[in-house]
């Protein structure tokens, strides 16, 4: 762990710092004195160079090891200090990105004249680093073997018989070496065996092991051995063992009945609550608890929202790689992408040039495939480039810009516009407004639960998306009612009856709002199930009532029309589609059927886009579906925890694609 870290100038005005343990300042000042001052302990290292932390070697006084990294033209130091028993390997990694967000949010602050102090709120942004680069440092700890390091001690070590201290920080594993005798040669090569795992193959019953005593016996003895012990001695032939009878298939009827009821409960569901209860009344948790500030903050008002903080992280970042990229730092990966032939096409072109559609339509060529390759629907991609074209066509470039840099500004721009809302997304705003209403204005509607409905296809995670959302909601202490209306898919019920069941653990645990599932099994209408629920969620005063529907295909035209029933029988606030990041070209026509599904008066309000995690920064679902209905996105699905949800970060995702 850190022991501290310094952000100074050269003149030694401390801008920001951070300690985790007390040091004596006279590590920091004599790190200075020796390195920029004096230049004694190494005078090849100068401020003035922005090399990257790696390449600085590291100062040590006393116990502490010190690593760092500059700013030529801010003349700044960030400063790392740290135990040197410690092998910290992410040191240099965080240090280059605190630097590089560090200038991004106040490097204007420290270019004006006379700047010594900085007005910056900067400890979120290191904690987020810290907890990332841990994160994955611990991880790839966990990923390696488990091996001894076999280096024999030093013969002047022969005669100690106490472990050196291992290593700490982000180690996982502790490997615990036992040392033997010293031998003639001063080594020890007596450690303890690595333990087998429990997964190692069966072993054999001890009932069913022969064993014999004496030499080897011929194969008639064996074969006598073997015989039972009844058998008569004229026929020693072992009769055939029959063949036992294959399991029964399970006949279903058109209903989705079982034709013949045999009495096997399918239901596990409930069997597991009562194991899972026992486990619970002996002190075992069956559902880890989620750190709510690793994926959310509480406002001033109470409210809990949820964080982009890592996004934005990211996208100072990239943005910083990028910008280096153009300035030639980084070329790799430029050639034969699609920026790679605009930047060729428009190489020996400088600022000042009206641009015509000549000089634009290789350029656009290049821009769509690059759209394409970040899986932007191609319907979607034309349009943007043509929308780009019409606006840059007739423009003049700046005296010192380039055309390239035109046409990334431009394309930013358009994805910008596109990805912003035009309404409000503060849905807890809305569920307030409805479920408390202002008692000042005599004309304000009856308090009542707030619907919300999640519709989409086939396993794009709408119950998972659904119970993460029912998590945020009563981190904001609302009482939820989540109706299982899927009464289709075979599990379904059961699905959403263990997430219930996991909330209301986790919900009592941290002392949150209250959850009930309300379910009516299955070949039932869901449209009357979901009418239902929402007038019981009204009898027992639930704030939210969360409606989870069975998926369908978007061209199965029989399966759709269900939704227009389903709207009106519900009439939820929200319509919340649930749509994939890996899916391509066909999230166009998804949205565009789900979209028209309700009936003229009514639309969807947003999309979940799930599975973000899993694409990188091929995110162009999210301007597909977005393009083609001018609905928002409200949430991202990030991972398969219930704090796994995210809201989303329009720099963020225009990064991504532009990347």
């Amino acid at each position: 762990m850190l022991d501290s870290f310094e952000i100074l100038t050269t003149s030694g005005v401390v801008l920001w710092s951070k300690s985790y343990a007390p040091s004596s300042s006279s590590v920091i000042n004599g790190f200075i004195k020796d390195v920029f001052i004096e230049e004694k302990v190494l005078p090849s290292a100068s401020a003035i160079d922005d090399a990257s932390a790696s390449r600085n070697p590291p100062y040590k006084k006393d116990q502490y090891t010190l690593k760092w990294a500059s700013v030529k033209e801010l003349g700044l130091i960030f400063v790392a200090v740290y135990q040197s028993l410690l092998h910290l390997t992410w040191i240099d990694k965080l240090l280059d990105n605190i630097r590089l967000i560090f200038i991004d949010l106040y490097g204007d602050q420290l270019k004006k004249p006379h700047t010594s102090i900085v007005e910056c709120d900067f400890d979120g942004y290191f904690d987020q680093q810290v907890r990332e680069l841990e994160g994955s440092a611990e991880k790839n700890l966990q990923r390696a073997p488990q091996a001894i390091d076999p280096t024999p001690l030093s013969s002047s070590d022969s005669g100690n018989q106490d472990l050196a201290p291992p290593l700490s920080g982000l180690a996982a594993v502790v490997q615990k070496v036992h040392l033997s005798k010293p031998q003639a040669n001063g080594y020890s090569t007596d450690v303890a065996p690595m333990s087998t795992p429990d997964t190692s193959r069966p072993v054999t019953p001890a009932g069913n092991i022969i064993t014999g005593k004496g030499g080897p016996k011929s194969r008639r003895a064996r074969k006598a051995a073997a015989a039972p012990a009844n058998a008569s001695s004229g026929d020693e032939r072992k009769p055939k063992p029959k063949k036992e009878a294959g399991k029964k298939m399970r006949q279903w009827d058109a209903d989705g009945l079982a034709v013949e009821d045999d009495g096997t409960v399918l239901d596990y569901s409930t069997q597991a609550t009562a194991e899972e209860g026992t486990r619970a009344g002996e002190g075992g948790t069956s559902v880890d608890t989620i750190d709510s500030q690793s994926f959310g903050t509480r406002t001033a008002k109470g409210q809990y929202v949820l964080k982009d903080l890592d996004s934005e992280v990211h996208s100072i970042l990239q943005g910083a790689n990028d910008r280096k990229a153009e300035l030639g730092e980084d070329k790799a990966g430029i050639v034969g992408s699609g920026f790679g032939a605009i930047s060729g096409l428009f190489r020996n072109v400088i600022g000042g040039k009206v641009l015509t559609k000549e000089d634009l339509a290789k350029a656009m060529k290049g821009m769509e495939e690059h759209l394409l390759n970040k899986n932007i629907a191609r319907e979607a991609a034309v349009r943007l480039c043509e929308g780009v074209e019409r606006e840059l066509a007739g423009v003049k470039t700046g005296s010192f810009e380039s055309v390239e840099t035109t046409v990334r500004n431009a394309m930013e721009l358009s994805l910008r516009k596109i990805l912003t809302p035009t309404t409000s997304l503060d849905i807890l705003r809305s569920i307030t407004a409805v479920t408390s209403p202002s008692s000042l204005n005599p004309l304000s509607p009856k308090s009542r639960p707030y619907v919300i409905s999640i519709v989409g296809v086939n396993g794009v995670g709408k119950s998972t998306n659904l119970s993460k959302l029912g998590f945020f909601l009563l981190q904001n202490n609302f009482s939820l009612l989540i109706a299982a209306c899927d009464t289709f898919r075979s599990g379904a019920v059961e699905q959403l009856r263990v997430h219930a069941r996991n909330l209301k653990e986790l919900a009592e645990r941290e002392n949150l709002g209250k959850v009930e599932l309300y379910e009516k099994g299955y070949g039932k209408d869901a449209a009357n199930i979901a009418k239902d629920a929402v007038a019981y969620a009204a009898q027992q005063k639930f704030d939210v009532v969360l409606i989870d529907t069975a998926g369908r295909r978007h061209n199965d035209t029989r399966l759709m029309s269900n939704l227009e029933k389903f709207g009106n029988f519900a009439n939820p606030d929200k319509i919340l589609m649930v749509g994939e990041a890996l899916v391509g070209t066909d999230s166009v026509a998804q949205a565009r059927n789900f979209n028209a599904a309700f009936g003229h008066d009514r639309r969807l309000d947003g999309f979940i886009i799930s599975k973000c995690d899993t694409v990188g920064d091929m995110v162009g679902s999210l301007v597909s579906m977005v393009h083609a209905t001018g609905i928002p996105v409200v949430f991202l699905g990030v991972g398969q925890h219930y704090g796994d949800l995210r809201t989303l970060n329009v720099g963020w995702a225009v990064n991504m694609l532009m990347k």
